[in-house]
């Protein structure tokens, strides 16, 4: 198998993309044995061992087993008709990350899985943190239209001198937060007051 590497880099499908499923959802994950052949495990028993070590180091990591571990039985064929059932762990890239950490260094195939995911796992990295900024930067957009058209209604309203339209403003935020004052927000600052903000202008 190792021989028969091919590289995504060079415009080809390598044997990890090539065993990757997708569920209705689009999200992506590998099933356990497929992952054993490919890395030339022949007893699936000896990979158990390489994926309770992944999931030790996935809960040392901070991250939750059952997000990135699915354990699961199916049914296959086993000839004339007969089916038995079979222990399968669905994985995520993370999860495939962390079984590659600790599978058997000496293989080729394993050494080659390493840098693929690695680079796959920085790749989706790099791409969640671009979405994320782009949605910082669409929650701002937001937010200033929010406090222009806030400023026109008060305005509107007759408020001009300064400290009343402090206070209008405060009226306003607590009406958006069930009865918080501006500093009480403040010290709630994040993402979240940023998405309230939003979904109340939506509506």
């Amino acid at each position: 198998m190792a021989n028969g590497i091919e590289k995504t880099t060079s415009g080809y499908t390598s044997p990890f993309e090539q065993i990757k499923c997708t569920n209705d959802a689009n999200n992506e994950y590998w099933e356990s044995r497929n992952l054993a052949e490919v890395l030339e495990y022949t007893q699936y028993r000896n990979f158990e061992a390489v994926i309770e070590k992944a999931k030790l180091a996935c809960f040392n990591s901070g991250h939750r087993i059952e997000d990135h571990f699915a354990d699961i039985s199916k049914m296959v064929g086993i000839g004339s008709s007969a089916t038995r059932e079979i222990k399968v762990t669905l994985l995520s890239r993370y999860a495939c990350y962390l079984v590659i950490q600790n599978a058997d260094p000496k293989k080729e195939i394993v050494a080659h899985g390493q840098t693929y995911f690695a680079i796959q796992t920085r790749r989706q990295e790099l791409a969640d943190g671009r979405i994320e900024d782009e949605r910082r930067v669409l929650l701002r957009e937001e937010i200033r239209r929010h406090n222009v058209q806030l400023a026109d209604a008060a305005k509107d309203a007759g408020v001009i001198e300064p400290i009343d339209y402090a206070i209008f403003q405060n009226h306003g935020y607590m009406g958006l937060y069930g009865g918080l004052k501006q500093e009480d927000i403040h010290q709630r600052k994040g993402s979240t007051c940023a998405v309230v903000v939003l979904s109340h202008k939506i509506q």
